[in-house]
């Protein structure tokens, strides 16, 4: 048997990256304020209809839908935004005066057709800021993303931004949008033929090379913008360059949600093919009352994980090796040392060996193929003396040492 068809087993080569951004996620934005959230896997379908909206391609062609026993329809979560405003409302999280953070990481799924770095069931990392409509949280948001994503050295990203308004200015544009396209209806794809007369402002995100073209001499959104959405946008894009962050402008960004008001973004990666966006997002401030909540303005985006990991990987980032291989020339001297050895483990390295301990030159290609940082040699001399020969090996350079200081020689050394 094998995986089903869109997904896949994430193998300790591939967990290990994800588990280099979990973590850094945690850590890095906290220091912003954020704090996790964990949502069920599962919501009432209706969430999605009312949250994401019912002529976007999630809702209308991707979400595993199905009946419980219950005889109420239940879908697994395709995004965690509208998830996350429900859980907001559920425990009355935010109050009149409250700013709230939270972060949340997990996996996600949509019945796409699979191909390189698309999956049925794939992972997200996002942030979520509820409570104010200021432009500062836009940009102290996206800084946030900008320097977590910085230290990896990831080349060939780009950050697009756009306003797409809110609904003072868009219904102005939407009619435009109709009217500009009808004489062109019948060159269009079938997919924007139907969003011409559901939801006109989609079919700007098009891919199709040839609807593209058509949509070359269209005004762009911030014609239509009011004066307080142009004001926002602006105020976004100067902090933006104030704190030195290089975007570039794209009045065609619309993304594929029907919840965003005014900032929408993207960061792109030359180096995806196809599947360039790497995650996206922007402000909704209508989402949360959409629900059923009270009026809340909100800010978020959300990252691909199986895209990030895909990028550090190309990267060359792998999964580090152990602290210490241990060589043993006789098998009772493993027996005998376990006490020692887990003691190590106690002490915080990671420590190894080859339970069958065969040859010295058996036992030391083991250690090259798990990438070990040291090689911990016992042989004859050392048992007797109860030292270890310690060999870097990318350096090979070796020195012998009493086992009990075998933990603190490794901890300065990579101090």
């Amino acid at each position: 048997m094998k995986s089903v068809k869109g997904t896949r087993d994430l193998l300790p080569r591939d967990t290990y990256l994800f588990q280099q951004l979990e973590q850094g996620a945690l850590v890095h934005f906290a220091r912003y304020g954020f704090r996790e959230i964990r949502t069920p896997i599962f919501e009432e379908t209706q969430l999605f209809l009312r949250g994401i909206g019912d002529e976007t391609d999630i809702v209308s062609k991707e979400m595993y839908s199905f009946e419980d026993k219950g005889g109420r329809s239940i879908t697994l979560r395709p995004e965690l935004t509208a998830a996350v405003c429900r859980a907001v409302i559920q425990h009355q999280l935010v109050g009149p005066t409250d700013i709230v953070k939270l972060m949340y990481m997990g996996p996600m799924f949509r019945y796409e057709r699979p191909q390189a770095g698309r999956y049925r069931q794939f992972y997200q990392l996002g942030v979520e800021v509820f409570g104010s409509d200021d432009p500062l949280i836009d940009v102290e948001t996206i800084e946030a993303l900008m320097s977590f994503i910085q230290p990896y050295g990831l080349p060939n990203l780009e950050l697009i931004v756009n306003s797409v308004g809110d609904s003072t200015d868009r219904p102005a544009y939407l009619a435009y949008l109709r009217e500009a396209l009808d004489d062109v209806r019948d060159q269009l794809c079938n997919d924007c033929q139907t969003r011409m007369v559901r939801n006109v402002l989609r079919v700007l995100d098009c891919k199709n090379e040839n609807c593209q073209s058509l949509f070359g001499e269209l005004r762009p959104i911030s014609d239509f913008l009011s004066h307080e959405n142009r004001q926002h946008f602006e105020a976004v894009c100067n902090g933006l360059s104030q704190l030195g962050i290089p975007y570039r402008l794209n009045p065609k960004l619309v993304r594929g949600l029907d919840y965003y008001t005014k900032t929408a973004f993207e960061l792109v990666s030359g180096d995806l093919g196809a599947q360039s966006a790497v995650m996206g997002g922007g402000r909704y401030d209508n989402l949360v009352q959409t629900l059923g909540g009270p009026a809340t303005p909100a800010f978020g985006w959300a990252m691909g994980l199986d895209r990030m990991a895909s990028l550090l990987a190309a990267r060359g980032m792998e999964e580090k090796g152990p602290d210490l291989f241990l060589v043993f020339g006789e098998r009772s001297w493993l027996d005998q040392a376990l006490p020692w050895i887990v003691k190590l483990r106690h002490q915080g390295l990671e420590v190894t060996y080859d339970l069958r301990v065969g040859s010295f030159k058996s036992q030391m290609k083991r250690a090259n193929r798990e990438n070990a940082r040291w090689t911990g040699i016992i042989g004859t001399a050392e048992w007797a003396n109860g030292t270890v020969s310690m060999k870097h090996m990318a350096t090979s350079e070796q020195t012998t040492l009493a086992r009990e200081n075998v933990a603190k020689f490794i901890e300065e050394q990579h101090a």
